[in-house]
């Protein structure tokens, strides 16, 4: 057969084409890449907030929440670390574990310490202001103020310490947080978390701290308190410290100038080979945290219901038979209907359970010594009646700003215990209270009064001071008072003895010789 007769015929299906199995081998593999990606990304994402980016994509996804007000009973629990334990932690770490420690402090601030392992770092010690800033939108915290600090007893440690704030706080934060202020932060009152560690080129060690409390804050010797606030947002991008390095340098500047203005003129005579006694700057003012008093109301005591008392019914005797002739017979029992009916009175039941005792058969010569036995046999059997103890006149619980309560006495009628003068606080703060009550009488001068404290110095005469007796010039009586109570007037003298004294709750003694005094009043 001519295979050129058809030659211009068209077949009557398409051929058949390859599979490209090259191709949809590519294609499956991008795939199978671009879902990784988006794997490994959402991880990169969601497990490391503390980056700008991440931060800044889980913002927008609204996946950030804002840093959370903890309670002081209900913070995240962790370790207090002094100035000197924070600078050994943080200064043998090389710079990867660094760098390793420090976002895992940031993520646990972002995260709000949800799921955080381990223990928290909060801060403890004394520390001198010497510089401030406010925080603007290019900060990390983007409104308040920050304080670089100084450790008072350790001088390797550098901290700042974030107040962030509305806007309205700012100017008083300005004149409150002043260069010299002191800041104490202790154990049982705040909760300053480290969220930054950053070692510097003279081997010194700089923190970033934030109070978890955000609460408010005064000073010892002033007028104004103000608030804190949780941040809104957080701008990661600004990166960390708060205080770079050319801002801290002009703060150190600015602070030595301060010293050298601020330190007294005599210095005595220089000795050849000694070195130069220190001089120590007693602290005249301090930053505290205070909180809102708490109302405690009077217990109201329970009424004991009086138990109802029961009429015994009288019995009739029973009839003499007949044939028998002054043989007793046995008393006829009452109904159960009419023991149970005289046992419960008219009105409401008391809440007293009362026993009826069954009649018995009595043998009794007449009918009135019949009478007689049912009446005794019958009496109920009263149980006790529970008494409440009566509250003795004049005494009532008090709440202090920091939550606590104690009870305040009449005139006179406070507990037994060791009645001392101003003179006497030097020995109680070496010896301690040893656990008894103390009491301290004395006159006194108001140097600080507001809300619910008041800051006292012992008044001494001349002659007193000529002799150098009664109590140092640096003795400091901090008085607590109970709510509804008014302090008295700055400027004010105030007198107390034996019969109205304050009781001393804690006396610190501090290196510079300055003695703090905490008392409470407890007089009615």
């Amino acid at each position: 057969m001519d295979h050129t007769l058809f030659r211009y015929d068209e077949p009557y299906g398409r051929p058949r084409r390859r599979v490209n199995f090259f191709g949809w081998t590519i294609a499956i593999l991008l795939l199978i890449g671009l879902a990784l990606t988006a794997w490994l990304g959402s991880y990169y994402i969601f497990s490391q907030p503390e980056r700008p980016d991440s931060y800044r994509i889980l913002q927008k996804l609204h996946k950030i929440e804002q840093p959370k007000r903890f309670q002081l009973t209900a913070a995240p629990p962790g370790e207090f670390l002094d100035p000197k334990k924070l600078h050994e932690r943080y200064t043998n770490m090389r710079p990867a574990e660094l760098a390793k420690a420090n976002a895992e402090l940031a993520r646990n601030y972002i995260r709000n310490y949800q799921g955080a392992a381990g223990h928290v770092p909060y801060v403890v010690g004394r520390f001198t202001i010497m510089g401030t800033r406010d925080l603007g939108s290019s900060d990390l915290f983007t409104s308040g103020m920050v304080a670089l600090t100084d450790a008072v007893d350790y001088g390797e440690l550098l901290m700042e310490h974030v107040y962030p704030a509305d806007a309205q706080a700012v100017p008083l934060m300005k004149e409150t947080l002043a260069t010299g202020l002191e800041i104490k932060l202790e154990r049982s009152h705040d909760l300053s978390v480290v969220v930054h560690a950053e070692r510097l080129a003279d081997s010194r060690l700089l923190v970033t701290a934030v109070p978890l409390l955000y609460g408010s804050y005064t000073v010892t010797q002033g007028r104004g308190m103000f608030s804190l606030e949780p941040p809104l947002e957080l701008n990661m991008a600004a990166g960390w410290p708060l205080f770079k390095n050319d801002m801290r340098r002009a703060a150190e500047v600015r602070y030595a100038s301060y010293r050298e203005k601020s330190a007294p003129n005599g210095r005595g005579v220089p000795i050849p080979g000694l070195a130069p006694p220190a001089v120590s700057l007693a602290p005249a003012n301090e930053l505290v945290r205070v909180e809102p008093a708490m109302r405690v109301e009077t217990p109201t005591v329970p009424v004991a219901t009086p138990a109802p008392s029961i009429a015994a019914s009288p019995v009739k005797g029973g009839k003499v038979a007949k044939n028998v002739k002054g043989s007793p017979t046995p008393a006829a029992s009452p109904k159960p209907s009419a023991a149970i009916a005289a046992a419960s009175p008219a009105g409401p039941a008391a809440a007293t359970p009362v026993a009826v005792a069954s009649a018995l058969p009595v043998t009794a010569s007449s009918p009135a010594a019949a009478v007689a036995a049912v009446s005794s046999s019958a009496a109920p059997a009263q149980s006790p009646v529970p008494t409440a103890m009566p509250v003795a006149p004049g005494v009532a619980l008090a709440s202090t700003a920091g939550g606590g309560t104690w009870k305040v006495y009449p005139t006179g009628k406070m507990p037994v215990g060791r009645l001392i003068t101003p003179s006497d606080l030097s020995d109680v703060a070496d010896r301690g209270l040893a656990s008894e009550r103390v009491y301290l009488k004395g006159q006194f001068v108001v140097n600080f009064a507001e809300g619910n404290r008041a800051v006292l110095r012992p008044k001494g005469n001349a002659a007193q001071s000529m002799l150098r007796l009664g109590a140092p010039s640096s003795t400091r009586i901090i008085v607590e008072f109970p709510a509804g109570y008014a302090p008295p007037a700055q400027g004010s003298v105030v007198s107390r003895d034996e019969a109205r004294p304050y009781e001393i709750t804690e006396v610190r003694k501090q290196s510079d010789g300055q003695l703090n005094v905490f008392v409470r009043e407890i007089m009615q």
